[in-house]
Order: C-alpha cells, then structure tokens, then sequence
C-alpha cells in the first residue's frame, strides 16, 4: 500500500470511530440501505446453494459407492465364487446392478450436473465478490465525505487563521460528495436488477436438477426392479404379506438353539 493509499486508511478508521462516538454524523441513503440487506440476503442464500448442490453430487458418489461395498459385503458371505458356472443370484445380480449404477450412471450425469447446475451458480456467486468490492468502495467514499463534511463544519463554526482552508476543503468536498453519490445511485440502481434476473439466470439449472434427478432415480429404479426376478418367490410373497419378519425371527431362534451359541 502506497503511503497516500495508508493516509486514507489511517483517516477512515479514525471516521469510524468517531462516528460511533458521535463526534461525526454518518450520512444514511435508506434506499441503498433497502437493497444493500436483499442483496446480503440473496447472496446468503446463493453461496448456500452452492455450497448444497456440490454436497448433492458428492453425496451421490458416496450412496453409490456405499452401495457397491454393501453389495460386494454380501456377495462375499455367498461365496459364489467356487462355483463360476451356476445361475446368476439376487446378490450377484444386485451387485453387478449396483456397480453398474456406480460407474456408468453417476459417470454419465457428473458433466451435465457441473455443467448446468454447479457451474452456473458458481459463477452466478462470483458476481457478488464484484457488488461487495463496489459496496466497500462506496462506504470508503462515504466515510471520505462525512469527514469533509465535519471538517467544513468545523471550519465554519471556528474559522482557520488560513482564510484559503475552507475554501480548499469545501472543493475536496464537493468532489467527494460527487464520487459518493454517483457510486451510491450506481449500486441502489443496480443491485435491484440483479435481484431481479435471479430466477430467470437459476431457472435453467433448476430444470436441468430435476431432470438429472429423474435420469438417476430412472435408472436406479430399472436397474434394481431387475433383480426382484433372481428374488426368492417365497420371499416375495413373504414381504408382500408382511410376513417377512415372522421368517427372520425364525431363523434367529434357530441361531440361538444352536449349541455354540450357550458356550458362552
């Protein structure tokens, strides 16, 4: 930072705590005060979005992939492997289902979902790194203004034995409020449009979401109805007459009545 650049920073946080101190009046725009707390609150809620859409495509990798281990857990309690040449199973085929659902499903809509989805936001998100610089240099300019403002005051009130004093700081302030306010009508003018083309810019990857959901809910559904027909039949019937537990428990009591079981 240069040495003039440091002198304003010096000078601006001396405003600041005078103003909260009250020894300088802080100039309020409450229209800009308006946009300023919905532009804060959209971008809130944008950088949530965000931060939710990559989750989601994570969080679909980790289901299918905790599938796939699932499936390869139970594939191994089978142990079909001794026997290569027999009829594929419910748990082969589930696994080979899930793998699939794995590596060629997820695969297939991790482009179009950065592509449509996640990328838009980011950069829909990156204006407001723009907005807030154009903010922070606004209040840099504000408190620029107020100052000269007391100072003009102050002068008029006790007047400096330099009769060119007022005068030159009256110039610094009229060109001070001339930057404020043209920086000031600029951001209450325009943050509003940009409040307004939200839902027009997200719409697009809001339908590009729900159809990438149904692509994935589409095949997960195809893949697993499937293996219902490698499913034991009394099974089936089983669990569609919500006698399923009454088996499960049966097999559990079995388990128990074994022998190793009271070694203990």
């Amino acid at each position: 930072m240069s040495w003039h650049g440091l002198k304003k920073a010096v000078n601006r946080a001396s405003t600041s705590v005078m103003m909260k101190t009250g020894h300088v009046e802080r100039t309020i725009d409450q229209d800009f005060e308006f946009e300023h707390r919905r532009f804060m609150t959209l971008e809130k809620a944008s950088r949530k979005l965000q931060v939710e859409a990559k989750g989601y495509l994570d969080s679909l990798r980790a289901m299918t992939a905790a599938q796939t281990r699932i499936a390869e857990t139970i594939d191994a309690f089978h142990d079909t492997s001794a026997t290569p040449s027999a009829e594929p199973t419910a748990v082969s085929f589930y696994l080979t289902s899930v793998q699939e659902l794995d590596s060629e499903t997820v695969r297939a809509i991790d482009g179009p979902f950065r592509e449509t989805v996640l990328e838009p936001i980011v950069r829909f998100v990156g204006y407001f790194d723009d907005v807030n610089e154009a903010i922070k240099k606004r209040e840099h300019k504000l408190k620029d203004y107020d100052s000269l403002r007391h100072k003009v005051r102050k002068l008029t009130d006790k007047p400096s034995n330099d009769v060119t004093k007022l005068p030159r700081v009256e110039r610094e302030l009229d060109s001070a409020k001339e930057v404020y306010e043209q920086l000031n009508h600029q951001l209450t003018q325009e943050i509003p449009q940009l409040l307004d083309k939200r839902v027009p810019y997200l719409d697009p990857s809001f339908e590009a979401l729900v159809k990438i959901q149904l692509k994935f809910c589409t095949e997960s559904y195809t893949r697993l109805a499937q293996v219902q027909q490698y499913l034991d039949a009394a099974s089936r019937e089983e669990y569609a007459t919500g006698h399923l537990d009454d088996r499960v428990e049966q097999v559990l009591q079995e388990m128990h009545e074994l022998q190793i079981a009271s070694l203990g």
